[in-house]
């Protein structure tokens, strides 16, 4: 009689949470995934694990904190050159000569993270001096110093051609096209990157909650809403500003360092002003100030593109490019503009306010 009294009430416990069963199987879909969807789907998950990443960092600046940057796309840089200097091997590529230290990969993915760190706080004081739009035109001039020393540094970037990305192992696993065959799948360099990618985004998601749940969370939305107040009350608000800027720009490092290996050659052009907007759109979309809003805007403006580019064939006013018709890059960019719009007048939270009232409106009918 104990156990059939003790199920229903467990039931009803988990019940009560039904977002838990959202996470539940969202994470069993995405770790099957590699075993049923050909490569593109997995390349598009991978561009959006790598967006998702980048932009909680940036969301923990932008949306948490309140300080505006529009040069997310430069840290991302610092971190997926800093990977390739890194680990890369000195030589000769495409008639340039290249510098490299030849350092192992695992150590040169953390050295990059580390740069892009050490870039963000170079640059924090500046940042702990202005505000608003101040601050997001100096951030913006850091996107034209970056392209200028991408293009020009040649020894080190390859210059307007790029130059390889080696391929990440760990301990002696290489994460390249060599095929392992599991469960009758044989696994490539997407399929085997796609869960380095998810653990990448699991950490960063969970320690970025963590966050911004406990005590400086509380004291970055604190000198997001007033800062004088904020200071009033004991809040370091320097400290705190330099430290999130830091630790935002160790994501972008991160989600660069990720975007190199699924590139397998990074270009300078891919750094610049579009990529830094998308990546403003992305938390304004999904919700400004949280992690789940930082991930669905970065599924939503890292996915489209692509979708609208696979299926151009079969979707009416979208065209090859180079046809004269409108592209699937511009289309995109005209299609998450509207919904950053109709978001900003008619969804102040964003995407992710939406499931607020199905969950509350589940865990009543539940219980």
């Amino acid at each position: 009689m104990s156990d059939t009294r003790q199920v229903p009430a467990t039931a009803r416990a988990l019940l009560r949470h039904p977002r838990a069963y959202v996470w539940l199987a969202g994470s069993l879909l995405l770790l099957a995934l590699p075993f049923y969807v050909d490569r593109f789907w997995l390349q598009a998950g991978l561009f959006a694990m790598a967006a998702a990443i980048g932009a909680i960092g940036l969301n923990l600046l932008t949306g948490a904190t309140g300080q505006l940057s529009m040069g997310h796309s430069f840290f991302l840089a610092v971190g997926a050159y800093g990977y390739c200097v890194f680990a890369g091997e000195s030589g000769e590529e495409n008639g340039r000569q290249l510098t490299g230290l030849g350092l192992p990969t695992w150590l040169a993915a953390v050295l990059a993270v580390l740069l892009a760190g050490a870039a963000g706080g170079l640059f924090s004081p500046i940042a702990g001096r202005l505000r608003g739009a101040y601050l997001g035109i100096a951030t913006l001039a850091l996107i034209f110093i970056g392209q200028h020393v991408l293009f020009n540094a040649g020894g080190l970037t390859g210059g307007f051609n790029g130059r390889d990305v080696p391929v990440l192992s760990l301990f002696g696993f290489a994460f390249d096209d060599t095929e392992v065959v599991i469960a009758a799948v044989p696994f490539g360099a997407s399929e085997k990157l796609w869960y380095a990618g998810l653990f990448a985004l699991l950490v960063g998601g969970l320690f970025a909650r963590g966050v911004l749940r406990g005590r400086p969370g509380r004291a970055m939305n604190a000198i997001r809403d007033h800062r004088i107040a904020a200071g009033v009350m004991g809040v370091p608000v320097a400290r705190y500003r330099a430290a999130v800027f830091v630790l935002s720009s160790m994501y972008a490092g991160l989600a660069g360092v990720l975007i190199a290996l699924i590139f397998q050659r990074t270009v300078p052009d891919y750094f610049g002003m579009i990529l830094a907007l998308e990546y403003l759109a992305m938390i304004v979309i999904g919700g400004l100030g949280t992690v789940s809003g930082a991930v669905v805007g970065a599924a939503f403006v890292a996915l489209l593109p692509q979708l609208l580019t696979h299926y151009s064939d079969s979707l009416p006013l979208v065209a090859d490019p180079g046809s004269g018709g409108v592209t699937p890059g511009e289309a995109s960019r005209y299609l998450y503009g509207a919904a950053i719009v109709a978001v900003v007048l008619f969804l102040p939270g964003g995407l992710t306010r939406l499931s607020v009232p199905m969950v509350r409106r589940l865990s009543r009918e539940k219980t």
